[in-house]
């Protein structure tokens, strides 16, 4: 047994020294990929984080290697995570070439997905990483278009579209592509065929602005493209208004207000609608805590309105809950800033769908009652939800004995920073005693550590790790008797798995 082995499956504790039950290699492995865990946390740095992601890759690698790949695919596509999957599949490529040729496609979606992997490879000391890697990255490439150029051809600190084409020699599809291919070199080739590109080149020549939203609009250049070329002015943006993507309008929302755009009835109204449009939801991946975010920090009503609409938009195609639900949402200190956003947003979400049919309690080291509506907004409800206090996850579970409420699943949505032990189990098994034997549990954790309130052993209790729109389906699946999210990864077939349209996938991890 190698020594990533060794640490990734002895006993385990909490962050702050506290016994934590320890569940499966599958379980803590999916939730490292789905939890980012390569960010800042309330109460572990960056560094510690950093070295545990690395140990745990090189673990799944030794105990299930078929898993991991599955694991890898999931996580990009349905949990729309980039870096842990992207990283993952740089392990991946080295020990089990055979399992990273079936999973790349599911994993690399996009350029900035390849020119993290082929970067952390170098980090690794990989230097191309091998036959095996050069192959897959010809494929890729020969989706190269002229939108994927201009977007992503330039240069920066790490590898850019011109560099991989470079370091793997794919075939161009025709001679269109053979030119495209020629340019991201920077080589002396025509631009005949490539009218974006042209556009991108006069457009760094043109001088005036009527010229400058010519190209812009006949080029159909992206934003990133175009402010990169020219100082972007009021009339700019107003070109760049009507062509923006959904995810790239819910970013430039400030940028548009501030240059007085929103003042325009005409565009004001563009932009709601495009805010309201449930069809371009979809399609755009778009996470619900990017509009949390995105309404704390706008100031126009209309469009904080349109906001607040697009969150309930987004959960409006999702299954209903069945039964009577518990929905128990941590508002501790340690769950301050994005794991508060996100989980009021979520809890929320699932009240609404449960029809009314719920109880639903905040908690601390005491319980509270939020007093949720059926008909106010998600958004306009979770701004006013506020961090408090140390964290007692038992506290929740008492209330609703109290209450004598037979619920047929609880739902807890937490990051498991319990400071006094972990009495969440304790108080969960006297419920089922007491009120309801088979209640369902669901354990939402936002946080990226590997300790557990509940034994691997209990089979009424499902840990849902991260966040995407998919966890609502998941809990209504599971709610059914659908069995758990290592053992749905199990069962994935990787040559079914189904891809995403790359511009649509979001891009948070």
């Amino acid at each position: 047994m190698s020594r990533a082995v060794q640490r990734f499956t002895e006993s385990l504790y909490n962050t702050e020294g506290y016994r934590a039950h320890h569940r499966s290699v599958e379980d803590e492995y999916l939730q490292m990929l789905l939890t980012n865990t390569l960010g800042h946390t309330f109460y572990a740095d960056a560094h510690d984080l950093l070295t545990q992601a690395a140990e745990t890759h090189e673990a799944m690698i030794e105990l299930n290697p078929e898993f991991m790949a599955k694991a890898l695919g999931f996580a990009r596509q349905k949990g729309f995570m980039r870096l842990q999957p992207i990283y993952g599949l740089a392990v991946l490529s080295k020990a089990r070439p055979d399992l990273f040729v079936q999973v790349f496609k599911h994993v690399i979606l996009i350029p900035p997905d390849l020119m993290d992997f082929l970067t952390i490879l170098k980090g690794m000391g990989r230097g191309q990483g091998g036959r095996a890697v050069k192959r897959q990255v010809a494929l890729f490439l020969r989706q190269t278009s002229e939108y994927w150029a201009i977007k992503y051809g330039g240069r920066g600190r790490g590898y850019n579209l011109g560099d991989a084409i470079a370091t793997a020699h794919p075939i161009p599809a025709d001679e269109r592509q053979q030119a495209l291919f020629r340019y991201l070199r920077g080589h002396e080739t025509t631009l005949a065929d490539l009218p974006q590109i042209a556009a991108v080149q006069q457009l760094k020549k043109a001088g005036k602005d009527k010229e400058r939203i010519r190209l812009i609009r006949e080029g159909k250049l992206p934003y990133e493209t175009v402010t990169g070329a020219v100082t972007a002015n009021k009339k700019i943006w107003e070109a760049l208004l009507y062509q923006m993507p959904t995810f790239a309008l819910l970013r430039h929302l400030n940028m548009l207000d501030r240059e007085g755009l929103l003042e325009h009835p005409q565009h004001l109204r563009y932009v709601v609608e495009r805010l309201n449009d449930a069809e371009a939801l979809r399609k755009s991946k778009i996470l619900p805590l990017r509009f949390a975010t995105a309404y704390g920090q706008v100031k126009h009503p209309v469009v904080k309105e349109a906001l607040a609409q697009a969150v309930d938009l987004t959960f409006q195609s999702l299954p209903k809950l069945p039964g009577r639900t518990a929905i128990l949402l941590d508002i501790s200190g340690s769950m301050d800033g994005e794991y508060l956003r996100t989980g009021s947003v979520f809890a929320l979400a699932l009240y609404k769908k449960t029809g009314g049919n719920s109880v639903f309690l905040t908690f601390d080291h005491e319980v509270h009652d939020p007093q949720p509506s059926r008909n106010a907004s998600i958004m306009l409800q979770a701004s006013r939800i506020r961090a408090r206090g140390g964290t007692d996850t038992g506290a929740p579970m008492r209330r609703l004995a109290e209450l004598q409420e037979n619920v047929d699943q609880i739902i807890i949505i937490t990051d498991e920073q319990q400071n006094e032990g972990s009495p969440f189990y304790t108080e969960l098994q006297r419920y089922r005693a007491k009120i309801n034997r088979k209640a369902r549990a669901f354990v939402v954790d936002l946080s990226p550590y590997r300790g557990a309130m509940v034994p691997k052993e209990d089979l009424n209790t499902h840990y849902i790790y991260g966040w995407s729109d998919q966890v609502l389906a998941y809990i209504s699946a599971a709610a059914q008797g659908f069995d758990s999210m290592s053992a749905h990864v199990s069962r994935i077939e990787l040559d079914r798995m189904q891809g995403e349209e790359s511009k649509h996938i979001d891009q948070r991890g």
